[in-house]
């Protein structure tokens, strides 16, 4: 079997995100399996995990009087405001341990800046301050980054599309993620993604490919 080149990047497959975590997204377990298959086809496999200090200003618990999911204005810009999670050195900051990929050689630690959360592996959400995986890519001289993992809607999103600015080859595998969906959030970050120049493939494409 071939490994396919580009970077398959494994988005915040943690105990929060899963069910039972503070902030479930609906069988976010499912992945598991197919990241886990997946990445015995990839050269290089990188995870990212959501790192929020206690007190992280995207927590509602932060903002006195104001409601679960409702937005609020930051400094940056609009911030949707969620339970706490993925806080530093908690169970519900770690990976699943289900979660067993292999030729992993980075892990990308995001929305550490307690004044400012992160969705993309590649940028805050400023849109500005970078997470240093582009640099990392280039050094490495890898053109091309699939992404799987959590939640499609929100990070899943963010990353690829600025993967696909930063002149990068995006391929989102679309059974390899899944999404929180609000309020028809899901079905417009794949039309955003597909407007974007973001590719969408399932799983048995890309097994079907390295096996041939």
């Amino acid at each position: 079997m071939s490994l396919i080149p580009g970077l398959l990047t494994v988005i915040d497959v943690q105990n929060d995100f899963c069910p039972g975590g503070a902030l479930a997204v609906p069988c976010g377990d499912c992945v598991i399996p197919v990241i886990n298959d997946l990445s015995a086809l990839f050269a290089h496999t990188a995870l990212t995990q959501d790192w929020h200090p206690q007190g992280h200003l995207s927590f509602v618990s932060s903002h006195p009087g104001k409601n679960l999911f409702e937005a609020v204005s930051l400094s940056y810009g609009p911030q949707l405001l969620w339970p706490d999670h993925c806080v530093q050195g908690t169970p519900g900051a770690e990976f699943h341990e289900g979660l067993k990929v292999q030729h992993c050689e980075l892990i990308l630690r995001k929305g550490f800046r307690r004044e400012i959360d992160s969705y993309s592996a590649f940028f805050e959400n400023d849109r500005k301050t970078p997470t240093g995986l582009a640099g990392y890519l280039r050094e490495r001289k890898i053109d091309t980054v699939y992404f799987t993992g959590l939640a499609t809607d929100f990070c899943v999103l963010y990353s690829a599309l600025d993967a696909r600015r930063l002149g990068f080859t995006s391929i989102v595998i679309e059974d390899a993620c899944r999404g929180m969906d609000f309020q028809g959030s899901l079905a417009a970050a794949w039309k955003q993604m597909a407007e974007g120049g973001v590719t969408r493939v399932r799983s048995a494409e890309l097994l079907a490919k390295a096996g041939g």
